[in-house]
């Protein structure tokens, strides 16, 4: 079935619009005197930069959270925040749907057989859905943070269930925004404010899709979907593998971990393990971290979370079925397989160009920005990455690029927002059939 391009491009093209809607919303609201603790003007460029980090639920920021801010600005930028995750882990899921009903009957049916997720007239029960798994993910969150908030450093109710409800939000929205200007590093060695953050941030990375299928199959794993099994069994490898290294990395770096008790050092490292796949919080001076661990840190921002969640990057099932395309290669299988299925080879081709589209990406937007600033290529590429990943962890530069730098950033994570979401469904719905194949010729590869 061959369908037009304004029919295919429709469902992406209402995503893009009402999230630079939502952006340029934000931006007004911020720009306002009464968004500043002074009662001064924004810049159009930092307020730009701050909604658009909000709403692509990144946490990169040009400003002090806290100290520029008032109240009024923290709010919408907590509002932005939770509008953003809400809606792409909404507008992502719906995607799916309207993806699996743009297949054809046979096709619809077999993608949701294998999903065991909603059919295509459950928009309602998608967004249901999602509310219900932010609201309690959320509420249990801050329920945690708010006692030890009271109970452990004495601030009055108002302010711990400020504080509380501002934090949990931005952990399972993968947001990365703090109240204090060392994002969480006082509370490095706090086990009830470093623990429930990250299990929020891994929380918000699964996706909908995955909480669809536990509910209704949790104790069976044979039932669940390939997608599920891919989702939970790459982000346990990703999490626990990514905080081996970087504690083996950082154990003795005296300006990271090296201070820390054993304990606290393995913590640490679990907690920016799990910050890389699209957090953005940090409990240590991720500037002072050694080279080594940037660069494993780019990997896992890069890799990011699941699809349809509140992380970003390329997404954990896309890393992992371009895994097994090369595995089948090196096998000399015919059919790329996974958990005795056979992955269709236009999935094959989706994952390839949105890998490679995201490369395309970080490689323009570290080209430009070493031509615009001074930093060196480690640093670059981390804020680069980090962008794109939406992820928001910095090696104390983002303040330091200028308006152009802070353009190219902002561009970034909206791309890295949006891009493999919609791009993934544009790719999907673009279904063409040929009365006719050219002849096989092979170049040479390699």
């Amino acid at each position: 079935m061959k369908y037009r391009s304004l029919q295919i491009n429709t469902p992406s093209r209402v995503v893009v619009f009402a999230f630079s809607a939502v952006i340029l919303l934000g931006t007004a609201l911020l720009s306002l005197p009464i968004a500043v603790e002074g009662g001064e003007r924004t810049s159009w460029t930092s307020a730009l930069f701050t909604s658009a980090s909000a709403v692509c639920v990144t946490g990169l920021a040009v400003l002090d959270t806290a100290g520029h801010w008032s109240t009024f600005g923290e709010v919408v930028i907590l509002v932005l925040i939770q509008i953003g995750g809400f809606g792409i882990m909404s507008l992502a899921s719906i995607l799916a749907l309207i993806v699996s009903g743009k297949l054809g009957l046979r096709a619809r049916l077999n993608t949701q057989a294998e999903t065991r997720t909603l059919g295509p007239g459950d928009v309602r029960q998608v967004i249901a859905g999602v509310a219900k798994v932010t609201l309690v993910v959320e509420a249990l969150t801050a329920a945690i943070l708010t006692v030890r908030f009271m109970t452990g450093y004495g601030e009055p109710f108002g302010r711990a269930v400020y504080l509380g409800v501002f934090h949990a939000v931005s952990a399972f929205t993968n947001a990365g925004f703090a109240l204090w200007p060392d994002s969480i590093m006082r509370f490095v060695g706090d086990v009830w404010i470093c623990l429930p953050l990250a299990l929020a941030v891994v929380a918000g990375g699964l996706g909908f899709p995955v909480y669809a299928v536990l509910r209704k199959s949790w104790r069976r794993p044979s039932r669940w979907s390939l997608h599920a099994k891919i989702t939970l069994g790459m982000s346990a490898i990703l999490l626990f593998g990514g905080a081996l290294v970087i504690t083996i990395l950082e154990w003795n770096n005296p300006k990271t971990f090296g201070p820390l008790t054993p304990g606290l050092r393995i913590l640490a490292g679990f907690f920016h393990s799990a910050m890389t796949r699209s957090g953005g919080l940090n409990s240590v001076d991720t500037s002072q971290m050694n080279e080594n661990t940037w660069l494993v840190s780019d990997v896992l921002m890069f890799i990011g979370a699941g699809s349809a969640s509140t992380g970003g990057g390329i997404k954990v099932t896309t890393f992992a079925l371009l895994g097994y395309v090369i595995l089948a290669e090196l096998r000399g299988e015919p059919d790329v397989t996974a958990g005795r299925r056979r992955i269709a080879e236009q999935l094959q081709r989706q994952a390839l160009t949105i890998a490679l589209a995201s490369v395309a990406a970080v490689v323009s937007g570290t080209l430009v920005l070493m031509m615009l600033t001074p930093f060196t290529l480690d640093r670059v590429l981390f804020e680069v990455v980090s962008a794109f990943g939406t992820v928001g962890l910095s090696t104390g530069i983002t303040a330091q690029l200028g308006p152009a730098g802070h353009l190219v950033l902002t561009a970034l994570m909206f791309v890295g927002r949006l891009g493999p979401v919609t791009l993934g469904a544009a790719l999907a719905l673009h279904v063409q059939t040929r009365r006719f194949r050219y002849p096989e010729e092979r170049p040479l590869v390699g």
